[in-house]
């Protein structure tokens, strides 16, 4: 049973990332491909040591694939290289201080290898990404819309999508149906279009460094696309279990 680990926003926190590594030790040889969906770096000091330590795998450890997230975004926009000229977003939302602690903490040599990021995955039936196909600051939840994700899901024909921005773990499914679009033209003639919807879903594969002493990660076996979500304590609350389930949602599309 080969699984997928996929880890997201570790956001610079070694700690968390070393118990993680060791949970996925654990598993021995279960493990065959381990992904970081996005914001691997934030502000934090010890951002180049995390660096270090994830593109200089342990012995016997996998090779991550890493794509960009909205840390990584936020660090390019900062230096110049990214989409808009400011950080508004960044600024609004944590402020000055954290901007700076950021323009500190991420060398110019790193920002560099950020860019050259993917900005995701496809393997097989699977989408992995930050955000979703619309940018890396979008942000799916359990109380996104059915329609709005399968816009997500339908924009790459991905069956599984996995996403990390929330930092939630939950499992969001769509079920069989069907959507009937109707077009009327000036000519008030209506072109009517029906879509068979398949059996999709959304992965949100938790958050690896945001809550201290606590990490979440998601192993999905893509031969019988079984998701288990896992949680890793570490530092004074040390230890792991699995949460088979975490936030499940059924929508049947008409």
């Amino acid at each position: 049973m080969n699984k997928w680990a996929i880890l997201s926003g570790i956001e610079s926190n070694l700690p968390a990332y070393e118990a993680v590594m060791a949970d996925i030790k654990r598993q021995g040889n279960n493990v065959e491909a381990l992904y970081i969906l996005g914001d691997l770096v934030g502000p934090r000091p010890e951002t180049e040591k995390l660096i270090e330590r994830v593109l200089n795998p342990h012995r016997g450890e996998l090779e991550p694939l890493i794509c960009k997230g909205w840390w990584e975004e936020q660090c390019l926009i900062l230096h110049g290289l990214g989409p808009t000229g400011d950080a508004p977003e960044l600024m609004a939302k944590y402020g000055g201080d954290t901007v700076k602690l950021l323009w500190d903490s991420v060398s110019r040599k790193t920002v560099q290898w950020l860019r050259s990021l993917d900005f995701g995955f496809f393997e097989l039936d699977c989408l992995l990404i930050h955000g979703s196909t619309v940018g890396v600051d979008d942000e799916l939840t359990p109380e996104t819309s059915p329609i709005q994700m399968l816009d997500r899901l339908s924009r790459m024909q991905a069956n599984n999508l996995f996403c990390g921005r929330s930092g939630l773990t939950f499992q969001y499914q769509l079920q069989t149906g069907s959507i009937t679009s109707a077009l009327t033209t000036l000519s008030h003639q209506a072109s009517v279009q029906t879509v068979t919807v398949t059996p999709r879903q959304v992965i949100g594969v938790g958050n690896v460094g945001r809550t201290p002493g606590q990490a979440t990660y998601t192993l999905y076996n893509p031969s019988t696309n079984q998701v288990d979500f896992k949680t890793v304590y570490y530092g004074n609350s040390k230890g792991f279990q699995n949460q088979r389930r975490g936030q499940n949602q059924n929508f049947a599309s008409k």
